[in-house]
């Protein structure tokens, strides 16, 4: 599944009278995540996402509409810039230093990141600053993967940090191969680094997760992703911008190591069960001798 066909504009929208939505307020989290599974529950245009929330997000002061409006004309704007630049015969495909002349791809890369802060501008002034990590799941594993996920958020390391809903992509229609789930981690400030950092170390060393970096809501509101034709990054954070190449590999095998020692313990654990059991059937099984008395009388 691409970013662009698991996203739309409305799906950060926590929907209403909707069975596939659990909160606090929805009886026991384990019998939702047993009745409802991602492999399981398939998409015929009505229940696209499986949700967990935690808490509700801080909705005061808050002006989606507003900032998706300022955001989806400044998009204009930014993407005919990109696409007069490609255009332009006059600016050359390489740099000159000589000539003090920058490239196509370096006046691109300047109206990209000029649109990444303008952006960052008009959803600061609205307080439209949420957002979420995003993480591609095999079919083979999500069922596993989101009711850790989700588990982890409502009483889990996830808790502790500032996120407070998570949802994943139900199954399509038709089979496909190497299909893969979307499944997001919203937090309510994507510009927090810490915050989102935080979140981060987390899903790393407790899930061991594969991230995609983290997306801003309204990134997804105005339609911004990775085939823009715009060519921002559609994405607030990527992986490296927050946390070194070292660190995500000690945290994730740290994960790994942990989780083959439980396996490790666990399976030595029932090897000794069954040699118990198998003792026990043993003795149980092994004819007792009779008391035989002395034979005749007294000397």
């Amino acid at each position: 599944m691409s970013e662009a066909a698991a996203t739309s504009k409305n799906d950060d929208a926590t929907p209403e009278a909707y069975p596939y939505f659990w909160d606090k307020e929805a009886g026991p989290l384990k019998a939702f995540l047993t009745k409802y599974k991602p492999s399981m529950v398939q998409d015929d245009g009505t229940k696209p996402w499986l949700w967990v929330e935690r808490t509700a997000p801080a909705r005061e002061g808050t002006n989606p509409d507003a900032a998706t409006a300022e955001a989806i004309e400044l998009l204009k704007e930014m993407t005919k810039r990109v696409e007069d630049i490609q255009n332009d015969d006059s600016i050359p495909t390489r740099a000159n230093k000589k000539k003090g002349l920058k490239s196509k791809k370096e006046l691109r890369e300047e109206v990209q990141r000029e649109a990444a802060e303008k952006l960052k501008e008009i959803s600061t002034k609205h307080s439209f600053v949420s957002g979420k990590w995003l993480m591609f799941v095999p079919a083979d594993k999500v069922d596993a993967v989101w009711a850790s996920i989700a588990a982890s958020l409502v009483e889990g390391p996830l808790a502790s940090t500032s996120a407070y809903l998570t949802k994943v992509a139900t199954s399509p229609r038709e089979q496909r191969p190497y299909h893969q789930h979307l499944l997001c981690i919203y937090v309510p400030d994507v510009y927090d680094k810490d915050s989102v950092t935080a979140v981060m170390k987390v899903l790393l060393r407790q899930h061991g997760a594969n991230l995609s970096g983290v997306k801003s809501n309204l990134y997804t509101a105005i339609g911004l992703d990775s085939k823009h034709a715009s060519g921002i990054q559609s994405t607030v954070w990527k992986n490296a911008a927050l946390m070194h190449d070292a660190e995500m590999k000690a945290l994730k095998d740290a994960y790994f190591a942990e989780l083959s020692a439980a396996k490790a313990s666990s399976k030595s654990e029932d090897t000794a069960d069954g040699a118990g059991a198998k003792d026990t059937a043993a003795k149980a099984a092994k004819p007792k001798l009779k008391n035989v008395g002395k034979v005749g009388g007294s000397p």
